[in-house]
């Protein structure tokens, strides 16, 4: 009998019936990489949307090679500069292995996102009309494999001094055409430390603005990684957003992995040499 998985205050229901299908292949990619394990950097790296690849079973959900190449189903340049990044700071990395379309790893279950029937106005054919068993493949396939990976590598590092950064990418406009002017931003929910100490010496670094919270916040309806492993964890955690023309060469993307790593070695510098806490609280 399958047991109950519980973070960030969901539970996954029993399957019904005769139980879910198999989804992936045995010849098929695994549902995530792991970069750089034993990675020495007090850092970890995570990126949701790093791949728009299939489940073969999935018959490309009815989309064209163009519509799978766009946003809704992944974040263009995310992952290049999530293996960049693992690689200049010494830091483990997790990588989704499949699209968004399949399944959404930074929603919770709950999550009317968590398999989007449509995407950015886009239809999703092999979305629709999904019963219980064909949503719990996708869970049992893809969803819970990534999370359990990053859970269990969290449990075998215990280090309350752990940092958490989870890299996506994020459109130039608004589908109604609206500009978004940073080409970067820090997202955050409760916990701000992290995207505090980022924000100013990656401020300092473009001359341009870095979005607080834009164009994205972190909430417990809608995200699912950092409140999961970071929050509940009580690990600092930020979530980056590069805009995606800032990423559509392999030049972009390596000036983004420099210009990150001396940001993130900078506060890393600064709070090994902070004096220690004289366990006073400001008023």
């Amino acid at each position: 009998m399958r047991g109950k998985a519980h973070w960030g205050g969901w539970s996954l229901p029993e399957p019904a019936g005769d139980g879910a299908p198999l989804l992936l292949g045995p010849d098929e990619p695994p549902p995530f990489e792991i970069v750089n394990p034993e990675g020495t950097g007090r850092l970890l790296l995570v990126c949701d949307h790093a791949s728009n690849n299939l489940p073969r079973r999935l018959a490309r959900l009815g989309l064209t090679d163009e519509q799978l190449q766009q946003h809704i189903a992944w974040d263009p340049g995310a992952g290049a500069v999530a293996r960049g990044l693992a690689g200049r700071l010494d830091a483990p990395l997790f990588l989704g292995g499949y699209s968004r379309l399949a399944i959404d790893l930074n929603r919770p279950l709950e999550s009317p996102e968590l398999i989007p029937a449509q995407s950015d106005g886009v239809l999703i054919p092999g979305n629709q009309g999904l019963d219980r068993n064909a949503r719990i493949a996708r869970i049992d396939a893809l969803f819970l494999p990534y999370h359990q990976a990053i859970a269990q590598w969290l449990d075998a590092h215990p280090d309350p001094g752990l940092r958490l950064i989870s890299l996506h990418s994020f459109t130039p406009r608004l589908a109604a055409g609206q500009w978004r002017p940073w080409p970067v931003g820090l997202a955050h929910g409760r916990d701000a430390r992290l995207a505090h100490q980022l924000r100013p010496v990656l401020a300092g670094q473009l001359d341009r603005p870095v979005g607080d919270n834009e164009p994205y916040g972190i909430d417990h309806t809608h995200d699912f990684t950092l409140p999961t492993h970071g929050e509940r964890r009580g690990l600092a955690h930020v979530m980056i957003e590069i805009r995606q023309d800032e990423l559509r060469t392999p030049s972009q993307i390596a000036g983004w992995v420099e210009r990150l790593a001396r940001a993130y070695s900078r506060i890393d510098e600064d709070a090994q040499t902070e004096p220690p806490s004289t366990g006073q609280s400001r008023a």
